[in-house]
């Protein structure tokens, strides 16, 4: 039987710590403002340098291309090691390409 008649016993927990009802934030974080963000903005009459703006665009764009092109050629590098290691495995011959010079008779 569960119910008021039960003599199933409730441990009432308390709280860690007291708390308003209207407190939401944490207590023991300290106070922190974020202060004014106006000192990180450039002045209005400021002039925009647009050249050291293009050559950082280009500079990252470089790293980017670089990036890609790593990645591709690693990709192909494993495709082809694993399309190698499936031939070996599996018991062929002639799994890897050897070149070979063709001497032309003419």
């Amino acid at each position: 039987m569960t119910g008021p008649q039960s003599d199933d016993r409730v441990v009432p927990l308390r709280p860690r710590r007291p708390r308003a009802d209207n407190d939401n934030r944490n207590v023991d974080a300290p106070e922190q403002s974020v202060g004014d963000l106006r000192r990180f903005e450039a002045p209005e009459d400021a002039p925009d340098d647009y050249r050291h703006r293009m050559v950082v665009n280009v500079l990252a764009l470089l790293v980017c291309i670089f990036l890609v092109g790593g990645g591709v050629w690693i990709a192909t590098t494993m495709a082809q090691m694993r399309k190698d290691q499936d031939c070996v495995l599996s018991g062929r011959r002639g799994c890897s390409p050897v070149d070979v010079p063709v001497n032309s008779r003419w």
